[in-house]
């Protein structure tokens, strides 16, 4: 009889376990299913253009120098009409290798990075006018992939990645086989461009050509040596004594601030050497919106940052501004900006004319290397949906 009492109480037992474990289940079924929303993947709000520049800097690569030094500007200053597919304007960052020069380590390849990506256009031009040339051995492929291991390519798809590697050499040199290099950037999807200084048909027969179609970028040759003729316009010296004007409308802070204001001088002091035609181009370049010093320039710093007037230490300002409120220094900044602006204007204006006066004239005035660049930087920016306005 006990038997059977414990045999009843586990059978009830386990029923009413059964039934809370079922009801347990349907309660669940009944519940309606939460959706859970896809996380939307947020594009970057940046769009940038990488441009690395590959530099043969051995003996016979002067005037290829020459030409890059003189054509940064107009490089820039085309880029400053640029639009993304979104009405976006595109940030340009530009790095700068050399190769072939026996002045570097062989164990490195006869490779140099001059400068990572960067946008301080002022340090870009003291670079190159840094570079010298000297004899050696050239490996194309080795220094492609150099600078695809090295530098930041970021891994936003609309971005605009681009190699442009010159010489006068053949593309096979070295251990590093180029189409292996040029595999590995399509991978990244960066487009390499090959610019051949020299015949046509030789850059073909050295496989620069080849070099170029491995990720669907263009071929060119060029004469390195060829001068770039500047026409000048009524607009030129107007243009370069706002420039001067323009230069006192940068108020230099912390320890960066002194070194730059005087790099920024002696850039100018570069290009007016090469040609007024240089210092004019570099003029309307410091108008656009790619020049922006917010590191050392105090205008530039309040417009991406009001609250760096809070943050500022006394001793990090400038002599006129020591012992000011933070009201004054406010002041004193956005009268400079003002200023800028309006000289930059003037600079836009008279550019304008200026364009107008080259194009009346019907001459050509770009050089091989420019022409190169911006043919190619056109023709590879309309497959993302850039345009120029």
């Amino acid at each position: 009889m006990k038997y059977l009492k414990h045999l009843l109480v586990l059978t009830i037992f386990t029923y009413s376990l059964g039934s809370i474990y079922a009801c347990n289940i349907n309660a669940r079924e009944m519940e309606p299913k939460q959706i859970v929303p896809k996380t939307p993947i947020e594009k970057p709000s940046k769009q940038y253009v990488k441009i690395a520049l590959l530099l043969d800097t051995s003996n016979s690569m002067d005037g290829l120098i020459n030409q890059a030094k003189a054509q940064l500007w107009d490089i820039v200053n085309e880029f400053t009409h640029a639009k993304c597919g979104n009405e976006s304007r595109p940030l340009l960052q530009i790095a700068l290798y050399e190769y072939g020069n026996d002045n570097l380590s062989s164990r490195e390849g006869y490779i140099r990075q001059v400068i990572g990506f960067s946008n301080d256009l002022d340090e870009i031009s003291e670079k190159l006018f840094s570079l010298t040339t000297n004899g050696g051995e050239e490996y194309c492929g080795q220094v492609i992939h150099t600078s695809l291991k090295q530098l930041d390519w970021g891994k936003n798809a609309d971005d605009l990645k681009m190699i442009f590697i010159a010489g006068n050499e053949p593309f096979t040199q070295g251990k590093m086989n180029y189409r292996d290099a040029a595999s590995d950037a399509k991978e990244k999807d960066i487009i390499v461009n090959t610019i051949f200084c020299g015949n046509y048909n030789q850059g073909v027969s050295t496989m620069w050509k080849n070099g170029a179609t491995l990720t669907g970028g263009e071929y060119m040759a060029i004469d390195h040596n060829r001068q770039v003729v500047h026409i000048k316009t009524p607009y030129d010296d107007v243009i370069i004594k706002l420039n001067s004007k323009l230069n006192n409308t940068y108020i230099s802070y912390g320890a960066l601030g002194r070194q730059k204001k005087m790099q920024q001088s002696a850039q100018d002091s570069n290009a007016a050497e090469m040609e007024a035609g240089v210092a004019v181009k570099r003029s309307v370049s410091k108008s656009s919106r790619l020049y922006k010093n917010s590191k050392w320039d105090l205008v530039d710093a309040v417009e991406d940052d009001e609250e760096i007037l809070e943050e500022i230490v006394e001793e990090d300002l400038p002599a006129e501004l020591k012992g000011k409120s933070e009201n004054e220094i406010k002041e004193y900044v956005m009268a400079k900006k003002a200023e800028r602006e309006e000289i930059q204007g003037q600079i836009r204006e008279l550019n304008a004319k200026r364009e107008a006066y080259i194009a009346e004239n019907q001459k050509q005035e770009k050089g091989e290397l420019e022409n190169a660049l911006i043919t190619a930087i056109k023709n590879q920016a309309s497959k993302k949906n850039y345009i120029w306005d």
